[in-house]
């Protein structure tokens, strides 16, 4: 960690209480805080075998976080210690009484007294244990004070025990006017919610030691990676890291603590000076070249350059990002920093598939990785290799096979941020090749196993980007299955776990709007659809422009709706997104039918087929393969359309979402009912009975999604097979359902036999 600033080595002085010690180059200093940490020490030492084991472990486990965290008031202190060990903490407000209302001979005995910890055969501190370097350091820093800095620290220590005791005398005041219990014990609570004991949310008003800055910077940067929540808000972090900078302004860690903190609300220009400034000061002081000899120098060179490339990447300024890049590649070169050029490449192949899709650049940095014992590097490339094959279409087996062989690399070398990555990278490859029951299985394991391992004490690692990919998808499967409320309760989970100003809170936020979107589309409420739209288009635009046409389809609007899907359609060819090329083919072959062009149809829906089977994307195939046969009803030839119905209808009613199941199972019954017209009395009997059970089954799965537009289609089909079939209460009850729900929805007039979906 870089050196504390210069200026305080030749600059002694006080500030809010705080005496600096470090004019010799001492890195730590006393405070009126820490002093009444030694008489904690102090008082436990004395206390002994009086202190049960319960109690002792408690102090133990508070011991650690108070000393190396920030200076706190002794209210919070005293409370703190109370809460272990009510009698020792009276113990320690007795002794910093006497101290503070004694004279400064008092202090000095003190210290004299405190290296009696460490004498005698079996000392009550040992000097290396983490207490014992705490007492050393403290009684160092204090030998080193001058006697007029010693008489500043004896008035601190004045002030700040008087300062919680008028704070107490105030609140004993207050308390006599509360003559109720219950108003008594209610202060109390407000008190303990006002005055929490976090670290996070200690703010300190002085300049930190270098020990406690350094935890402070470790412990935030920690919660930013895993917990990003308890971590300090944006704001307060930069004004705590302004304040440290203001007092150290060459300590390197926290410019880039502030660079991260910068990531966080997308700050581009605040990002790049805290980067830059970050690697100017690692260069200055020397940090690097003590610890790397003389490549030191060049080594921060090369890697500022590489990070600069990835900021610029991020924020999507591809050009800055290989011009950056250009140069770390050319001084690791001159470097022979073979580690450095592997990053490189793979940054290299990030920037250049943005252009064009090769293989070639990952499948050698791989290799290269591994020669190189770069695990995680070879580990991210195997996962960006899987993901460009799942996108051109490979099997899904070979895909496992390989995905299996990079988990053996994160097993091996304990990469457990890489297992959860791989985890999240099956479930959106199945729900890629429309294998929600396996999506589903690997969901539920990524989420069984973070919820057993702890990263830090209170810290569990599911704030990472995979649990927040993996929870949206969860929700997504559960809002197809119409099950809403369940929906909803994982994205409000998502909601506290990734507020909206964090860098992951852009996927459930796209995710719950589309959910939101079908929701109304099923109800038939188009202009909240519509309002829906602009929302999904400011996170993912081709998403929010297909959406958009789907309300124009919806609302008969058929001419926009085909302008838009044309000109999405050709951006996504040009992009190669192929499965938003298959769902435009699709939306436009029913514009085709709406519009009673439908031998027009059939070329555009072959052409999504044919799409769907080279990229082994078997739902959409088997969705094409449903929008066929109906186009072959219509045609006239329902009999060839139920031969090809069965090769679609199972992994729609195995994998598919309920409004597709309930969708194909109406299209069985119009084939059935349609086929029926050439049979014998007796046979066209036992099929349109078979159809309606069909369409019973179609109105549960409508019912489930409430799709009240299709469930008026299905009542209305059901009263005409109930009036062939002579079934006159059963008609009745249908008509007076369908009467009902007719007059609730705006009737479109387009004929039934005209919508699939």
């Amino acid at each position: 960690m870089a050196s504390v600033h210069e200026s305080l080595y030749f600059n002694p002085m006080m500030t809010n209480g705080v005496v600096h010690a470090n004019v010799f180059g001492i890195k730590d200093w006393v405070t009126p805080y820490k002093m009444a940490l030694l008489v904690l020490l102090s008082e436990l030492g004395r206390a002994g075998a009086q202190l049960g084991l319960l109690e002792r472990r408690r102090l133990n486990r508070l011991l650690l976080p108070l000393l190396q965290g920030p200076d706190m008031p002794l209210e919070r202190l005293r409370k703190a210690i109370e809460e272990c060990c009510s009698h020792l903490a009276g113990s320690v407000h007795i002794r910093l009484k006497l101290m503070a209302e004694g004279e400064l001979k008092d202090m000095e005995q003190f210290f004299d007294d405190l290296s009696d910890s460490f004498t005698g055969t079996e000392p009550e501190v040992h000097k290396t244990s983490v207490v014992g370097l705490f007492l050393r350091h403290m009684i160092l820093a204090y030998n080193k004070l001058s006697f007029s800095q010693v008489y500043k620290l004896y008035t601190a220590l004045q002030q700040y025990f008087q300062s919680d005791d008028e704070k107490k005398n105030g609140i004993d005041e207050s308390d006599m006017d509360l003559t109720n219990t219950e108003e008594l014990e209610g202060k109390m609570e407000k008190e303990e919610l006002d005055l929490p004991l976090r670290e996070e949310e200690i703010s300190c008003s002085g300049p930190l030691s270098q020990k406690q800055a350094e935890y402070f910077l470790s412990q935030q940067a920690s919660l930013l990676k895993n917990d990003e929540t308890k971590a300090l808000a944006p704001a307060s972090l930069q004004k705590e890291l302004n304040n440290l900078l203001k007092f150290n302004p060459d300590f390197a860690e926290a410019h880039y603590l502030s660079y991260l903190n910068s990531l966080r609300v997308q700050d581009v220009f605040s990002s790049t000076h805290s980067l830059l400034h970050y690697f100017d000061r690692l260069i200055l002081t020397g940090a690097e070249s003590k610890s790397n000899g003389d490549e030191g120098y060049g080594r921060s060179l090369r890697y500022a350059a590489l990070n600069l490339a990835a900021l610029h990447c991020r924020f999507g300024h591809y050009q800055q990002a290989e011009l950056a890049l250009q140069e770390a590649i050319r001084i690791a070169q001159e470097s022979n920093d073979h580690v450095c050029l592997q990053h490189c490449l793979s940054w290299l192949y990030i920037l250049e598939q943005k252009i064009f899709d090769s293989c070639v650049l990952l499948e050698h940095s791989v290799n290269k990785s591994l020669h190189f014992g770069l695990p995680y590097l070879a580990s991210l490339g195997i996962q960006s290799l899987v993901q460009q094959r799942a996108f051109a279409g490979k099997a899904a087996n070979k895909l496992m096979d390989a995905l299996k062989d990079s988990d053996l690399l994160h097993w091996k070398h304990s990469l457990s941020e890489l297992i959860d990555i791989s985890i999240a990278q099956k479930t959106a490859i199945w729900r890629l090749y429309g294998r929600s029951t396996m999506a589903l299985q690997q969901a539920q394991t990524l989420l069984s196993m973070n919820s057993l391992e702890a990263v830090n004490v209170g810290v569990q690692q599911n704030n990472t980007e995979s649990f927040a990919v993996v929870l949206c998808h969860l929700a997504e499967l559960h809002a197809e299955q119409g099950y809403f409320a369940a929906a909803s309760e994982i994205l409000k989970h998502l909601k506290e776990r990734f507020p909206p100003n964090s860098q992951h809170a852009q996927l459930w936020m796209l995710f719950d709007q589309k959910i939101q979107f079908e929701r109304a589309m099923n109800d038939g409420r188009y202009h909240i659809a519509d309002s829906l739209v602009a929302g999904i288009t400011a996170l993912n635009s081709i998403e929010g422009v297909y959406r958009k046409a789907i309300v124009l389809k919806a609302q008969n609007q058929m001419s926009e709706a085909h302008k838009l899907l044309q000109k999405l359609l050709i951006h996504c060819q040009k992009i190669k997104n192929t499965e938003m090329v298959i769902s435009v083919l699709l939306s436009i072959a029913e514009l085709y039918w709406r519009s009673s062009c439908h031998t027009i149809a059939l070329p555009v829906l072959l052409q999504a087929l044919a799409l769907s089977r080279e990229y082994s994307l078997q739902y959409l195939a088997s969705e094409t393969v449903l929008n066929l046969a109906f186009s072959q009803l219509i045609l006239g030839i329902p009999e060839q359309a139920l031969n090809i119905l069965h090769m679609a209808i199972e992994p729609v009613l195995a994998h598919g979402a309920v409004l597709d199941k309930g969708c194909a199972m109406f299209l069985v019954a119009k084939c059935q009912v349609a086929s029926a017209a050439s049979y014998t009395p007796q046979k066209k009997i036992e099929a349109l009975e078979s159809a309606i059970l069909n369409l019973n089954e179609a109105k549960t799965y409508f019912a489930k999604v409430d799709c009240k537009e299709q469930l008026r289609d299905v009542l209305y089909f059901q009263a005409r097979l109930f009036h062939t079939l002579g079934k006159t209460q059963e008609r009745n009850k249908c008509a007076m359902l369908f009467r009902q729900l007719h007059q609730e929805l705006p009737a479109h007039g387009v004929p039934l036999i005209n919508a699939f979906k």
